[in-house]
């Protein structure tokens, strides 16, 4: 048992350096196996029983008119009882929060949430809202990692590489696209690229897709024709594809940010609000409940007519973003690729009209507006790229895949001004994501890495010889704190030197009342960032912190110089 202690201390010691890499492999393989498990779980809750009523996971289609409109009432009704019962439980979910977590609470989710997020979302998809099913399952494989790295006592920095780790497994297990996880998790979540940061995300996905195929098999989530672009003359088509796929992203925060403004509003109406809308709207376009995967695979076929993609696109891209911002606790990754496959299809059905300019298949286009929406939205253009990538298997996708998801991302950010629809969400309730790059850079190692061990702890009152004998062992700092009481103050063993070289030296020193310089004690916890720490050194006006263990012991002493060092020379490892 001790042995095992002692492996784990020295495991939460070694992460609290940045270049921690064989122990941040371990994390990563342990949040992609974890995170698989829950996301199969996750799958299996909305599937069966849709399946079981439906026949089809997706096959809305199949209920009565009447039964359309009251399914989304009848959910939204369960998750008022459930927000009633676990208010402030049901304040902790969603990609909104979880970027507040990050960016205020050092990546902490409470364990509750993950029962919360779980149960509501299942409930929300299974009855028909307009919605997805990856921001919940990012959310899932976010906070099932940060809890093991809680239940673990890991360093805060680990925290933040853990989430990212569980969002690129959460990805890479929904859509069997590892790859376009790890990008999604270094450009969305965490919002840096790091070396060191890659691997184990790596790791993640691809456990996380290996635990999710041997459990589910390995169906496509599309039904993908293959394609190619016929002609360069298509460019120009692609472009003005991107503009107008911008236009909608842009439609779509806005309208999100819109039904924002009503958060104030008791639960029980912005719930029932949101399954009268998607009800009434449900009876006329009955494919805009649930995910909508089916409909996405017919529009990549071409086998939606114009009119139909056309009262699609209105009605999804107005109730969507609607009942989403009314609270509902469900996804938007699955319904911008819902928007832009339809948009996509759109071009390609008006495209084949001219004789002069004969396009590609209606699926490459198709495909392309998923990209650039997904692109836009979430402002993240290489994953989207590597999405489309992988989804297609196909690299012919590549050269108009750029074109489009570049222009439709230009005409969000320079047009509207509008950065990702989760920072605009945040920047709605007043936080702010963002982070600086010396927050970024000291972010990545805790106080334990850097923390000076050499100190020497002693009584307040000591014999001549004793002091010697402290000297002779050349500590870098001296403790005072008598048996049993806590410590009382630092001081520098330079000063204790300077006294003892005075010609008459009693016998008995208090190191209270010899002329030095004594330093509060400040404590910080060795799992704390060494952001985390220069905030406390800024706060209380002061140099020097002393680093504790978990069960409160000091275990080092950290100074203001050793963080300004590491940011102006170890930042960029």
């Amino acid at each position: 048992m001790q042995k095992h202690h002692l492996s784990l201390q020295y495991f939460r010691e070694r992460l609290a350096h940045y270049d921690a890499l064989p122990q941040l492999v371990i994390l990563g393989l342990l949040s992609g196996v974890m995170t698989g498990l829950l996301m199969v779980l996750f799958r299996l809750a909305m599937e069966l029983p849709l399946t079981y009523l439906l026949g089809h996971p997706d096959n809305f289609e199949a209920l009565s008119s009447q039964q359309q409109f009251l399914w989304p009432i009848i959910g939204s009704s369960v998750l008022i009882l459930i927000f009633y019962l676990w208010p402030q439980t049901a304040k902790q979910i969603g990609m909104v929060n979880l970027f507040e977590r990050l960016a205020y609470h050092q990546g902490r989710i409470p364990g509750k949430s993950i029962i919360m997020q779980f149960v509501t979302a299942a409930i929300a998809l299974s009855s028909g809202h307009s919605a997805g099913r990856e921001g919940p399952s990012i959310f899932l494989g976010a906070a099932c990692s940060s809890l093991i790295g809680q239940r673990l006592q890991l360093p805060n920095n680990s925290l933040r590489l853990l989430i990212g780790c569980g969002a690129a497994a959460a990805i890479s297990a929904a859509f069997n696209t590892p790859l376009a996880g790890v990008i999604f998790a270094m450009e969305v979540i965490l919002m840096e690229y790091t070396i060191i940061g890659f691997t184990p995300i790596i790791v993640a996905a691809v456990s996380a897709d290996l635990v999710m195929r041997s459990i589910l098999g390995h169906d496509n989530v599309f039904d993908v024709p293959l394609f190619h672009i016929n002609t360069l003359a298509e460019v120009p088509w692609v472009m003005l594809l991107g503009v107008v796929v911008g236009l909608c992203a842009a439609t779509f925060n806005r309208i999100m940010l819109f039904a924002y403004k009503v958060k104030h509003w008791p639960v029980a109406i912005r719930f029932l609000l949101a399954g009268l809308i998607t009800g009434i709207a449900a009876t006329a376009y009955p494919q805009i409940m649930g995910v909508g995967y089916d409909t996405i695979s017919e529009a990549l076929w071409g086998r939606l007519d114009l009119q139909l993609l056309c009262g699609l696109l209105l009605i999804k891209l107005l109730i969507t973003p609607l009942i989403l911002g009314l609270g509902i606790p469900a996804g938007l990754i699955g319904p911008t690729l819902f928007i832009g496959a339809i948009i996509g299809a759109i071009f390609g059905v008006i495209g084949g009209w001219f004789t002069d300019m004969p396009v590609s298949h209606i699926g490459l286009y198709a495909m392309l507006g998923m990209g650039a929406m997904m692109g836009a939205v979430l402002n993240a253009p290489l994953a989207a790229l590597v999405a489309l990538l992988e989804l297609t298997g196909n690299t012919n996708i590549i050269f108009p895949g750029m074109i489009a998801i570049v222009i439709s991302n230009l005409t969000v950010r320079y047009f509207f001004n509008l950065p990702s629809i989760f920072l605009s969400s945040l920047q709605a309730q007043g936080l702010d994501y963002r982070q600086e790059p010396i927050a970024q850079a000291l972010s990545r190692a805790a106080a334990g890495s850097l923390m000076e061990t050499s100190f020497i702890t002693t009584a307040l009152s000591l014999s001549t010889t004793a002091a010697q004998e402290i000297l002779a062992k050349k500590p870098r700092w001296i403790l005072l704190q008598d048996v049993g009481q806590a410590a009382k103050s630092l001081m520098l063993p330079t000063d204790l030197q300077s006294y003892l070289a005075r010609d008459e030296t009693p016998e008995q020193i208090n190191l209270l009342d010899i002329p030095a310089e004594r330093l509060n004690i400040v404590e910080i916890s060795f799992r704390a960032t060494l952001y985390e720490a220069l905030q406390k050194l800024n706060e209380q006006h002061i140099s020097t912190l002393c680093v504790t263990s978990n069960k409160g012991d000091i275990m080092g002493v950290l100074t203001r110089a050793q963080i300004e060092y590491y940011y102006t020379h170890k930042q960029t490892l």
